[in-house]
């Protein structure tokens, strides 16, 4: 019949409640001379510290306060700790969680300085028929522009030099009343657009005459230039008047001491003329 052995050595109460550690423990009988590892396996009967997801820095006042915390918990769990035949090998340092539900704020994205932009990107595949139709679009740009400044150039010199409405005078002698020192006096007027001559011959207001000329419909036709010049366009060594506006003349045949319009038969002779002296 087996019978028990008995020993005077008293079995730890870490044997009671197994715990598996990583090294291997040698036993003297004495729990001062057992040498402490690492559990493998935490205690259940102690509370486990929460893992904070989020650690946050702390300051050295912290710090300060931590350790005296770390401290605290060292001196009372080693009373407990030579009771079970285990010592604490590491701490766990409680740290506060960050409130989640506040909304986080979102920088602005800072783009690679070596990074190429999308308009670089563009441009430098865009067709050549891009840059052709940008070109043209400028040239248009330009040359309206352009049209512009010189149509209100000529316009503001024809207001400095004839005014309005548009006028132009001249002295000439003509041989109507004349006399030495007292040319006769002609003045052309653009009139809304009516072509008027006034003459006064030899100087004298009294004996002035008006010959009438063609009516313009043209666009801003109140601002087209009249002026005047006196040549024989018929050959009868007296000087005629030949009316000049937009490139067009019209011509006063000097006849009896005064004026009067071209005749037909007179005007194939007088064209002929003005294109041999224009």
């Amino acid at each position: 019949m087996p019978v028990l052995d008995s020993t005077d050595r008293i079995a730890p109460r870490s044997v009671l409640r197994h715990r598996p550690i990583g090294g291997n423990s040698a036993y003297t009988g004495k729990r001062s001379q057992t040498t402490i590892s690492t559990p493998m396996v935490k205690r259940a009967s102690r509370p486990q510290p929460q893992i904070a997801e989020t650690p946050l820095p702390a300051d050295e006042a912290a710090v300060d306060e931590l350790q005296d915390e770390t401290d605290d918990d060292e001196g009372g769990n080693d009373s407990e700790d030579d009771d079970d035949g285990a010592a604490k090998t590491h701490l766990q340092i409680p740290v506060r969680r960050v409130n989640t539900t506040t909304t986080a704020k979102t920088l602005p994205r800072t783009p690679f300085p070596g990074a190429p932009s999308h308009k670089r990107f563009f441009l430098r595949n865009a067709h050549p028929l891009l840059y052709l139709g940008i070109g043209m679009l400028g040239m248009l740009v330009l040359w309206t522009v352009l049209v512009s400044f010189i149509s209100w150039y000529s316009t503001t010199m024809d207001d400095v030099h004839y005014g309005r409405p548009r006028t132009y005078q001249v002295d000439q002698y003509v041989g109507h009343n004349e006399s030495p020192g007292n040319p006769s006096h002609f003045i052309a007027i653009n009139l809304h657009g009516h072509i008027e001559v006034i003459e006064f011959p030899g100087g004298d207001a009294s004996h002035a005459r008006i010959f009438l000329g063609p009516q313009l419909f043209t666009s801003n036709s109140d601002l087209v230039v009249v002026t005047l010049r006196f040549v024989d366009v018929n050959g009868d060594h007296k000087p005629d008047m030949v009316v000049n506006f937009q490139g067009s003349q019209v011509v006063f045949i000097n006849d009896q001491g005064t004026y009067r319009p071209l005749s037909a038969n007179e005007r194939p002779a007088v064209e002929q003329f003005l294109q041999q002296h224009p």
